[in-house]
C-alpha cells in the first residue's frame, strides 16, 4: 500500500516549464525580505506610478461604486461610456478617429491585451517577432501560448529602432504578429512619423500585423504619436494602450486595444472566453479620467521633470552615459566599459547602497550592457538614493566620472 505521505510525482505542462517567474515578481520578494529586516531599500525597479490619478476619477469611482445595480457582470466590449471617452481621448491625444461602437476593445490592462491579441492571431508553431531589448510579456506569454519567438535588434546606433535592411533578411514566411513599443521601453526612444509609415508598409508587404505598445506617450513626450495616425495603419495595425501609466492608474486594470472592426471581433472572441467582463464604476471612473484637460498632464510631467533630474544624477554616479531625449517614466543609461557586468552593478547597488536598481539584460540581450532607473519614486527619496550611491563608492576609482 502506499504510504499517505508519499509524495505523488506530478510535472508542471511543458508550457509552465518554459518560462521563468517574472524578473520583478522574484526580485521584489528579496526586496520585501531586506525591508522586512529594516534595512529600507529604495526602488528605481519597475514603472508602478506612485502619484495618484485624477481627483474626478476617484471621486466618479467611489459615487458609482454604491450603485446598488452596478455589480452585475458587464458587457464583454465595455460600456458605450468608456469606448466613447477613449475614442475622444484619441481624437484629442492624437488626432486619429475612432469608431467606438467597433473599433476599439476594452482591456483589463493592456498586458491582458498581449494575451488575447497572441490567441486571436497565432497558433501553435507559428512565429512572432518580439524586439530586443524588449518588454519580457511579448517573449513569456509567446513561449506559453506555443508560438516561436523570432528576436530582431534594437541597437542604440540605430536610435534603438527596427533594422528593416536586417529584417529582409529573414524567412517571415511563419510570422504572424511583429510587437512594436514605442515610446520603447525599456530605452525611451521615441517614436517618428516615418518609423510609424515604415512599419505600416512592411506590414502590408509581408502579410503581418504590427502591434504597437503605446502606453508611455503622454509622459515626458511634448508629440504623443498613434501608429493608427498612418493612412491604412488600421487595415493592418493593431494599438494597445493603457491607463496605467499615462492616467496613474496601474492597480485599476484598465486598458484597450483598437484597430479595424474586424480585428477587433476576433480579439473579442479570444476575451470573452476567458474574462467576464470589467466592473461597471471603474469603467465609468476610467472614461471620468480620459476627459482630464492639459493642466492635469501638465503637473504629472512636472513632476517626472524633477524626478527626471535626479534620476540623471544617479545615472553620472554610478558612471553611465544616457540619451538626453528619452521620454517617458524611465531613464536608460549604459554602464562604463570598466564594469565587468550589469548585475555586479545592480547588485551592489541594492546590498551596498540598498537601492534597487533594473539591469537591462532582463528586456534581452541587447540591453546587457545598461541599467533602468523608474520615476515612479518621489524626489526625495531619489535623492537619499542618489546620496547613499555616492557614499557606498560602487564603482572603482577607474570607472568613477
Amino acid at each position: 500500500m502506499q504510504k499517505e505521505n508519499q509524495a505523488y510525482k506530478i510535472r508542471p505542462a511543458r508550457r509552465v516549464a518554459g518560462v521563468s517567474e517574472y524578473y520583478f515578481s522574484q526580485k521584489l520578494k528579496e526586496v520585501a525580505r531586506m525591508n522586512a529586516e529594516g534595512k529600507d531599500v529604495i526602488s528605481l525597479g519597475i514603472g508602478s506610478p506612485d502619484m495618484p490619478p485624477d481627483d474626478d476619477a476617484i471621486r466618479a469611482l467611489c459615487r458609482n461604486a454604491w450603485n446598488p445595480d452596478g455589480h452585475g457582470y458587464q458587457l464583454h466590449n465595455g460600456i458605450p461610456e468608456l469606448r466613447n471617452a477613449f475614442a475622444g481621448w484619441y481624437k484629442a491625444g492624437y488626432g486619429v478617429e475612432l469608431n467606438p461602437a467597433n473599433e476599439i476593445q476594452p482591456l483589463i490592462g493592456s498586458k491582458e491585451g498581449i494575451l488575447h491579441i497572441t490567441l486571436a492571431f497565432v497558433d501553435p508553431g507559428e512565429q512572432v517577432l518580439v524586439p530586443n531589448p524588449g518588454y519580457p510579456t511579448y517573449t513569456s506569454l509567446s513561449k506559453l501560448l506555443g508560438a516561436e519567438v523570432v528576436n530582431y535588434n534594437l541597437k542604440a546606433e540605430n536610435g534603438w529602432m527596427p533594422d528593416f535592411d536586417e529584417l529582409e533578411q529573414l524567412d517571415l514566411s511563419r510570422v504572424r504578429l511583429m510587437w512594436t513599443n514605442y515610446p520603447n521601453m525599456p530605452t525611451g526612444a521615441n517614436a517618428t512619423p516615418e518609423l510609424y509609415e515604415r512599419l505600416v508598409r512592411f506590414a502590408r508587404q509581408k502579410g503581418i500585423v504590427v502591434v504597437n505598445d503605446n502606453p508611455y506617450s503622454f509622459i515626458l513626450n511634448d508629440n504623443p504619436l498613434s501608429i493608427l495616425s498612418v493612412p491604412g495603419a488600421k487595415d493592418c495595425c493593431i494599438e494597445l494602450n493603457s491607463m496605467s501609466k499615462s492616467h496613474n492608474m496601474p492597480g485599476w486594470r484598465m486598458g484597450m486595444a483598437a484597430s479595424n472592426p474586424e480585428f477587433i471581433q476576433w480579439i473579442l472572441k479570444a476575451a470573452s472566453n476567458i474574462e467576464s467582463g470589467i466592473f461597471k464604476a471603474i469603467q465609468l471612473a476610467a472614461a471620468e479620467a480620459l476627459t482630464a484637460g492639459p493642466e492635469w498632464y501638465g503637473e504629472n510631467n512636472r513632476r517626472y521633470r524633477e524626478r527626471r533630474q535626479l534620476a540623471g544624477e544617479i545615472m553620472e554616479a554610478l558612471g553611465c552615459t544616457y540619451d538626453e531625449e528619452q521620454v517617458g517614466m524611465f531613464l536608460w543609461g549604459k554602464i562604463p566599459d570598466s564594469c565587468p557586468d550589469v548585475e555586479e552593478l545592480t547588485e551592489k547597488a541594492l546590498h551596498q547602497a540598498r537601492v534597487f536598481i533594473t539591469p537591462g539584460f532582463i528586456f534581452g540581450s541587447n540591453g546587457s550592457r545598461y541599467i533602468r532607473l523608474s520615476l515612479c519614486c518621489k524626489k526625495e527619496k531619489l535623492a537619499e538614493a542618489l546620496e547613499r550611491i555616492k557614499s557606498s563608492r560602487l564603482l572603482a576609482p577607474a570607472a568613477q566620472v
